[in-house]
């Protein structure tokens, strides 16, 4: 449903894409992580045909956004980090007017109440929340009931329990075949909800995977601490090859180790007919590969 591929993308003195190549699979949803000032607004902008690209090729739906914006308005919806109205526009008016863009829009009263708003429906966009301005772009975006919709920084300045309902709202978008092009700085959202991921910094992409698949890739330390049932030597468990250090604190032992490690110690305490009571785990996830891929692809790592 999108192909971009050797993406350019200049500003004075600036490169801030160089060279970003991928594609999204019809009723995916397709993650952009990257820190601040990598290149991932920029890339979207110029995906949803808000900024000229400077080299390289781009086709959403089969429409390409420098030669075929009108074509391409009408399967996409967008929703951009910061979004302004008229002050005095009421949440129903802007979706009403939204609404009439399009040839079959969605149910602007029941998407208000769906997104958190039914109480907000009569009040002015300038009396609106951080919060709530954030959920009513969501809504314009997706009021046109897009084939593509490209969501930046979706749930910033909501609340966890709304954060969470936008999320079960873009699980049903999937389900009905929509693609979703999602720029987010929330690990857990990334994590829930997208079935790839791309990391960009400086412009490029440095990984492209599923999360699972990102997290498992990365060489994150996995680590478990738990209280023994009976006392045994330690020395057991340290001549584990997955162990790399082992330490006792206060009655809990902390094994830090390696992908396996988890399993080889649980097994290697069964072997020694003893219990690991207590056990917290924590293993590597999406957000650890993020800080490993782009602390290694800093400046002078």
């Amino acid at each position: 449903m999108i192909t971009v591929q050797n993406l350019q993308k200049s500003y004075p003195g600036k490169v801030a894409v160089d060279g970003i190549s991928l594609s999204v699979d019809e009723g995916e949803i397709f993650g952009i992580l990257g820190p601040n000032g990598a290149g991932k607004t920029t890339t979207v902008e110029c995906v949803g045909g808000l900024r000229r690209r400077d080299g390289g090729s781009i086709h959403v739906g089969g429409h390409d956004p420098a030669t075929e914006p009108t074509a391409l308005r009408k399967i996409l919806g967008i929703q951009l980090q910061q979004s302004l109205l008229p002050e005095k526009v009421t949440v129903r008016e802007a979706v009403d007017l939204y609404a009439s863009f399009y040839e079959r829009p969605a149910d602007p009263a029941e998407l208000i109440e769906r997104l958190g708003l039914g109480d907000r429906r009569t009040t002015y966009f300038c009396r609106l929340s951080g919060g709530q301005k954030q959920r009513l772009s969501v809504a314009l975006a997706l009021v046109g009931r897009p084939r593509v919709a490209i969501l930046d920084e979706l749930t910033t300045g909501l609340d966890p329990q709304a954060r969470r309902e936008v999320w079960a709202l873009l699980e049903d978008l999937r389900s009905t075949g929509v693609t979703i092009l999602l720029v987010s700085h929330f690990m857990e959202e990334a994590q829930r909800l997208c079935d790839r991921v791309a990391v960009i910094d400086r412009g490029r992409v440095v990984a492209l995977d599923t999360p699972d698949g990102l997290a498992a890739a990365t060489l994150v330390e996995n680590r478990m601490n738990f209280r023994l049932s009976e006392e045994i030597d330690l020395g057991v468990l340290g001549a584990l090859g997955s162990v790399q250090t082992i330490s006792e604190h206060a009655g809990r032992v902390s094994v830090v180790g390696s992908e396996s490690v988890i399993s080889d110690v649980l097994v290697g305490l069964s072997h020694a007919g003893v219990r690991a009571d207590g056990l917290r785990i924590e293993q590597s996830n999406l957000e650890d590969a993020f800080v490993s891929l782009t602390t290694q692809q800093a400046p002078g790592a």
